[in-house]
């Protein structure tokens, strides 16, 4: 057996150059580069190793460990989680910073492979510095942090541990039922040590992504089940994407005249135009598709995780004897809502159900809702999409702060609603860009009004809802796509969180462009904790008042063009419809990075309609207005909500 004496970090280089994917006869290096921040705890370890010898692994600079971590899980969810990016860390805080980026690709069923340094193995130097010690454990580290939030989890505390801990992780990374991240701890003494690994362990391999067929069995009994119903409603999750089912999604609904619903991470599988399409489902679902699901007597969940914001909390689904039939290739998902589960993927899952069902005459009960539903909700959409500030002007969200908005409106110098915006950006945009979101009431007005025209044109991370996600996904999906424009569509509250992968992208020459809509404060919470009868508490970006203590003072001006300006970004600062259509169509025409700063009015998000969304309102409260909310939730659940 031949063998060859190298670093520990330098055998994990050379293994990831070696690792490819197939999916369909097609096949590719499945990992593209890594994302790295270098400190003491990984940089003479694995940094040596990529300067040496890096492959065609290509090493990217990052500003913030969670941001350089979601550029990469933008980038997996855009190639539809068949390339990724590695990411590397330091000990300490920077393993710590990724925690919330590897839980948001976990919560999304999304590959990332998070490499972050640790303390030492053989424990002489401890406490290092960042080392956390906890006093009834020496082998605990901050990285023990991921164990909750990874698939896979190992720590390398032996050179020749490497050989099997990667062997796991790209089973898990490669496995459709079950990726997410998976965290490799690198020690940082370890890193350095030298082994004699054979040569086999760094000889190309070929990980096949196959597709899972179908069982006769559950074929059958989703047979059984559709030809029992007259109104099936069809919900297009992201498993339909990930498995390039949009063809044989569309397919069996036209054969079968079935109406369908759209998931955040479903959306754009099919164009928003097609007659069937219904648009978002549930929570921040619209109109046309909450009426249907109250009607449907099965819902075919495809791909999806039924999430409480697809099922409005288990309150949507209104038909007496609704049943759920799922199409899933995870038997955790399909198994949901006491459903007949169909374990497959899910273009082979709707190609064989469609095959056996063709030979059968039915054929969905469907009459003219699909198109009354459709026309009802376009109706409103036209006017979500023309409403104006003027005078004696009332908010969608109305009843809140309706008496502050002159205010807002003078201090933002703006008159421009938020649901004007999107119909303008709807109406400016490129048909074939992408636009990227997570956070705040964007994702719900973006489930409900934005209308894709080209399929994969819609990237929402929602599974995880996680702010800061935005700008640095934007990179991540512009990477996936370079020849797309890419649009990040953040809230003044979510770009505060994170927004320093803009230095990475005037590095790196990347062309993205933020859409920054700047309502001063966390307007979707504001909504949330005002309509359960509180006050505006500490969600509006206000000074704080000197003479009470509280935070209720003028609001807080912020200039982000300046801020995105200093990193070298082309910036717009943007107050009227003339002033937000040139900058947008200036902006195209940028070779940089450029930010679109957008101020607009509170409360002109879209409202609910036809849906819900359960919550922890306190049953006992000073106030009597939040003990009625808690009293309203208690008989909404008992009247309307299905247990499973």
């Amino acid at each position: 057996m031949k063998t060859k004496k190298m670093t520990m970090a330098q055998a994990l280089v050379k293994f990831l150059n070696q690792q490819y994917i197939n999916v369909d006869g097609e096949e590719a290096p499945f990992i593209r580069g890594v994302f790295t921040i270098f400190g003491h705890g990984n940089v003479v370890g694995l940094g040596q190793a990529l300067e040496q010898e890096p492959g065609h692994l290509r090493v990217y600079q990052g500003c913030n460990e969670q941001g350089m971590a979601h550029i990469a899980t933008g980038f997996a969810k855009q190639k539809k989680r068949r390339q990724i990016f590695a990411v590397t860390s330091s000990v300490g805080p920077g393993a710590a910073n990724m925690v919330t980026a590897a839980a948001t690709a976990t919560a999304n069923r999304i590959p990332l492979l998070l490499l972050p340094g640790d303390t030492f193995a053989c424990r002489q130097p401890d406490p290092v510095l960042q080392q956390i010690e906890q006093y009834g454990d020496g082998t605990m580290s901050t990285n023990d942090c991921f164990r909750p939030v990874s698939r896979y989890w190992d720590r390398i505390s032996r050179p020749e541990q490497l050989m099997t801990a990667l062997l796991h992780a790209m089973r898990v990374l490669t496995d459709p039922a079950d990726t997410g991240a998976v965290t490799i701890c690198l020690p940082q003494d370890v890193q350095g040590e030298i082994w004699d690994y054979p040569d086999y362990f760094f000889q190309k391999r070929v990980h096949q992504i196959e597709r899972r067929p179908a069982s006769q069995v559950r074929i059958q009994e989703a047979m059984a089940l559709i030809q029992r119903k007259r109104k099936p409603l069809l919900i297009c999750g992201g498993g339909v994407r990930y498995s390039d089912a949009h063809g044989a999604f569309r397919h069996f609904a036209e054969t079968f005249h079935l109406p369908f619903a759209e998931t955040q991470a479903g959306k754009s599988a099919i164009v928003a135009a097609h007659p069937l399409n219904c648009g978002g489902i549930g929570t921040t679902g619209c109109l046309a598709a909450n009426q249907l699901a109250k009607e449907a007597d099965l819902i075919i969940g495809v791909g999806t995780r039924f999430t409480d914001f697809t099922t409005a909390s288990k309150s949507l689904f209104q038909h007496p004897e609704v049943e759920f039939l799922t199409i899933n290739v995870a038997e955790f998902d399909a198994g949901k809502l006491d459903a007949v589960g169909v374990l497959a993927d899910a273009r082979e899952g709707l190609n064989a159900i469609a095959q056996a069902l063709s030979t059968t005459a039915w054929r969905s009960a469907w009459q003219q809702e699909i198109v009354q539903a459709k026309a009802a909700w376009q109706q409103e959409l036209e006017r979500l999409f023309s409403i104006q500030y003027q005078a004696g002007f009332k908010p969608e969200i109305a009843g809140h702060l309706d008496e502050k908005l002159e205010e807002y409106s003078a201090t933002l110098q703006t008159n421009l609603t938020q649901t004007r915006v999107l119909g303008l950006m709807d109406q400016y945009l490129e048909p074939n860009a992408i636009i990227v979101g997570a956070a705040g009431s964007l994702p719900g007005d973006l489930q409900r009004v934005w209308q894709p025209k080209l399929p994969d044109t819609y990237h929402l991370e929602y599974g995880y809802s996680c702010m800061g996600y935005e700008i640095a996904a934007s990179l991540g999906a512009k990477l996936a796509c370079p020849e797309q424009p890419v649009y990040a569509m953040v809230g003044d509250g979510s770009y505060l969180m994170l927004h320093s992968e803009l230095q990475t992208a005037i590095q790196e020459g990347i062309k993205i462009t933020v859409l920054l809509f700047d309502n001063a404060g966390f307007g979707c919470i504001n909504n949330l904790q005002m309509s359960q009868g509180m006050g505006s508490f500490a969600t509006e970006n206000r000074y704080r008042n000197p003479r009470n203590g509280r935070l209720d003072g003028g609001l807080i001006p912020v200039d982000f063009a300046k801020n995105a300006e200093s990193y070298g970004c082309k910036s717009y600062r943007v107050y009227d419809e003339q002033q937000l259509i040139a900058a947008v169509q200036d902006a195209k025409k940028q070779p940089c990075a450029t930010l679109i700063d957008i101020k607009v009015l509170p409360k002109t998000m879209t409202h609910d309609y036809e849906s819900w969304w359960r919550i922890g309102t306190a049953q006992i409260a000073d106030n009597p207005d939040i003990t009625a909310s808690a009293e309203k939730i208690r008989d909404y659940v008992e009247k309307k909500v299905r247990q499973y």
